[in-house]
């Protein structure tokens, strides 16, 4: 794994080894403080690390401001088109600004955002999408590809040292999932910089989610992220409660509770489905528990004899069935046999009981 270099908004590391945070985007009128303010509160206690807002005009900048004074979350401006309002956000004590160089306007005007964002001593997040690649770029590789958008971001780069600005993190997105990943994995070969990756546009309801899941988790496989925000159409609390699970999934985040349990076969011999699943909705509270102290379980719920007790053995905790009957199991241990009826409330009381004690 490529270690990157680290920068800091707010609280909040962002590469160097320090874990991936989860970020979110109030879709809130900024100009309306106190809505903003609910949201972002609600964002932070799902597990929101940092909150990005559109700073559209200069009433939102003073939106932002105020609602920058009671966040309990570090705060991005996102700015597009005139640099005054990275200006004024500055001023009112963002953590971090994102900006698309080609859309800020002269030469003059990026060099005051970044002279600005270097005095306040915060990073900024250079954006590049999929939709706003510079036409020299287009016609180069004859449309968008992962090629293009890693040039557009060496670009940026490029473009924002030739100021004496370092404190820069990168985010390049498409909403294809594999011109995504190529893009990532390009960029990273060649800079050391912090990425904040994403799918953009994934769009709305389950594919939205699977997109998204399978466009981040592979690029945590491999290393590559250090800040991530999944993009939902709706409630912004969709994504900070994706993004939990990518991190926990990919195994790149451990906390709460990993939940195992076998497909079931021929072999099952007991209502494994409805086990599984009272079993997993009964330590949810625990789970949530959990990860707020940063712990971690591996729980397995297994059907037969076959890779049952090795599957088991593994987990922290778990439960290997045979006919009607279940063995509870703890770190590799039998502690005893239960009948079927037994089983989850003899399991969530082995967890609960150990975790307590």
């Amino acid at each position: 794994m490529k270690e990157t270099r680290q920068v800091r908004c707010g609280s909040v590391l962002i590469g160097g080894g320090a874990p991936v945070s989860i970020q979110s985007m109030t879709n809130t009128d900024t100009r309306d403080p106190e809505a903003t303010l609910r949201q972002i509160d609600r964002l932070a206690e799902a597990g929101c690390e940092i909150i990005r807002l559109a700073v559209p005009d200069m009433e939102a900048a003073r939106g932002f401001a105020e609602i920058k004074k009671r966040s309990p979350l570090p705060m991005v401006a996102d700015i597009h088109f005139d640099y005054r309002l990275a200006l004024a956000a500055i001023d009112g004590g963002a953590d971090k600004i994102r900006i698309n160089p080609g859309n800020i306007g002269s030469e003059d005007r990026v060099r005051a955002v970044l002279e600005r964002a270097k005095a306040a001593g915060i990073p900024i997040r250079i954006g590049v999408n999929s939709g706003s690649l510079e036409k020299e770029l287009l016609k180069k590789y004859g449309g968008v590809c992962a090629e293009a958008l890693c040039e557009s971001a060496l670009n940026a780069v490029s473009y924002a040292r030739g100021f004496g600005f370092e404190d820069i993190v990168i985010s390049l997105k498409s909403s294809d999932v594999r011109m995504n990943h190529e893009a990532h994995k390009l960029f990273r070969a060649q800079s050391d910089l912090p990425l904040h990756i994403g799918l953009t546009e994934a769009g709305v309801g389950e594919m939205a989610e699977l997109k998204s899941s399978v466009a981040l988790g592979a690029l945590l496989l491999e290393g590559i992220g250090d800040t991530m925000r999944i993009s939902l159409t709706g409630d912004p609390l969709r994504e900070v409660l994706l993004a939990k699970k990518v991190l926990a999934a990919s195994g790149t985040r451990r906390a709460g509770i990993d939940f195992v349990s076998c497909p079931t076969c021929g072999r099952t011999r007991v209502d494994l489905p409805s086990i599984a699943a009272r079993v997993e909705r009964e330590l949810a509270p625990l789970a949530a528990e959990l990860e707020a102290k940063g712990r971690f379980i591996r729980v397995a719920v297994m059907g037969c004899e076959v890779n049952g007790p090795g599957e088991a053995s593994g987990a922290d905790f778990g439960v290997a069935c045979g006919t009607g009957c279940g063995l509870l199991i703890k770190k590799g241990q039998i502690i005893r046999k239960v009948p079927e009826e037994d089983i989850c409330s003899g399991l969530i009381s082995l967890i609960s009981e150990e975790l307590k004690g």
